[in-house]
């Protein structure tokens, strides 16, 4: 049985969203990042944690900086009982084909002091519950290619979403797997023999789930049989792996019910969480805070009365929307130097929140850091892409985590409903 995995992502809400995956299937899972694996307590690095999904926030690096670290991540925590799903994002940003390359210089290594000298990966970045698909080894979002969407006009690595070309770019071999292999009747004993020539990723294409149930199953067959391989892929693809042996449901997880408010915090520039940010803050009993980018890169003080008003409103149980308000045509390169300028401001804040959520991958990471938290113990999965959890460290509180693209208009509304229901109840269930 494929019960231990290390997943190792370049964001937090990837992590996330990945590790949910085999934590509804009665598999313990947590996120961590930063040096939280280091024995400080909160069981990250456990020899008895089955599934260890760390975030090495390496998505704003360049491809050079992001293998190393992610080399340095897998000697830290790679074990070698534990599977490697190498988490990348569904539309390609950062520097999935350096992280990849990394990971097969990785398990190289490894293998050549033992029986076997050649590493097979297993490349399927579909998620279809979230519009991802891939189709002739390119990438789509809803139907169209992945050089039309908004993501891939506002950030992207490569200059087009052919996967062999992206993986091509860091000396990665590959071999094309057509969507009519997939679902044809050979597909295992084929995937076998692409396997078999060894050091090469093998490029799948998948539509639906149930395409990634099957490269799922006649991957995990590959690994079982002793074959040194990993698996590169988003959510969709986790799922697919978690669901091919599951286990006996976890004890249902309760905490002490909070009387504070939810704090949630829009950092993603994208359109489906500006929407959401719009809806939100329309409803009644939540106080919105929109914080000008000009304001984080001058003068941060100025916030002081504004959080004060927000620190009283937590307090008397209302549930804060604070978003990073941009202005003109952004510079994603201020992203980072934005969201941790923000965390400082809102840092006090920690103590007296009830629950927390955040849009963004680096959004979430930064403000949890400065919360004093740890980690994450999965619980739940509010909608496709969106992980709730338990804060571990300083704080011990609902967390919702959505990467920035996903879901629609309604999931901050539902993100909200949902935490202050565990919050007030004390109950994940």
């Amino acid at each position: 049985m494929a019960d231990r995995w290390l997943i190792l992502a370049d964001d937090l809400t990837g992590a996330a969203d990945c590790a949910i995956a085999f934590g509804r299937r009665g598999r313990a899972a947590a996120v961590s990042w930063g040096t939280a694996t280091q024995g400080t307590g909160t069981g990250f690095g456990s020899a008895d944690l089955p599934v260890l999904s760390y975030d090495a926030d390496s998505r704003s690096l360049s491809a050079a900086a992001a293998a190393q670290r992610h080399a340095q991540c897998l000697r830290r925590l790679h074990d070698p009982d534990r599977i490697l799903f190498k988490k990348i994002d569904s539309t390609l940003r950062g520097q999935p084909a350096a992280e990849t390359a990394a990971a097969i210089h990785h398990l190289k290594g490894r293998t050549e002091a033992g029986r076997a000298g050649t590493v097979f990966g297993i490349c399927a970045p579909a998620f279809p519950a979230a519009g991802r698909t891939t189709v002739g080894g390119r990438v789509h979002v809803d139907g169209r290619p992945l050089e039309d969407a908004e993501v891939w006009m506002r950030d992207h690595s490569y200059v087009n979403a052919d996967l062999a070309f992206m993986l091509g770019t860091a000396g990665v071999a590959t071999k094309a797997v057509p969507l009519a292999m997939v679902r044809g009747p050979g597909f295992a004993s084929q995937l076998e023999q692409i396997a078999a020539a060894g050091d090469v990723v093998a490029i799948c294409d998948a539509e639906t789930q149930e395409d990634l149930d099957c490269i799922a199953a006649a991957g995990l067959r590959i690994a079982a049989a002793g074959l040194s391989s990993f698996f590169v892929g988003s959510a969709g693809l986790a799922h697919a792996l978690a669901a091919v042996e599951a286990s006996p449901p976890l004890a249902p997880l309760r905490i002490a019910p909070h009387r504070g408010g939810s704090l949630i915090v829009v950092g993603s520039l994208a359109a489906a969480s500006r929407a959401a940010t719009r809806k939100l803050a329309a409803l009644d009993g939540v106080v919105h805070l929109p914080v000008p980018s000009e304001t984080l890169l001058r003068d941060p003080g100025d916030l002081a009365a504004s959080l004060a008003h927000v620190e009283i409103a937590i307090a008397a149980g209302h549930d804060v929307l604070v978003e990073i308000a941009m202005e003109g045509v952004p510079d994603m390169a201020l992203g980072p130097r934005l969201v941790q300028t923000l965390a400082d401001a809102l840092a006090p804040l920690g103590s007296g929140i009830g629950a927390f959520a955040a849009t963004g991958g680096e959004t979430a990471s930064a403000l949890l850091s400065r919360f004093g938290v740890e980690g994450i113990r999965l619980v739940d999965e509010i909608e496709p892409g969106v992980s709730l959890g338990l804060t571990l460290g300083r704080l011990a509180i609902p967390v919702a985590t959505k990467a920035g693209a996903f879901g629609d208009a309604d999931s901050l509304i539902r993100i909200r409903e949902r935490l202050r229901a565990v919050r007030i109840e004390g109950s994940f269930s």
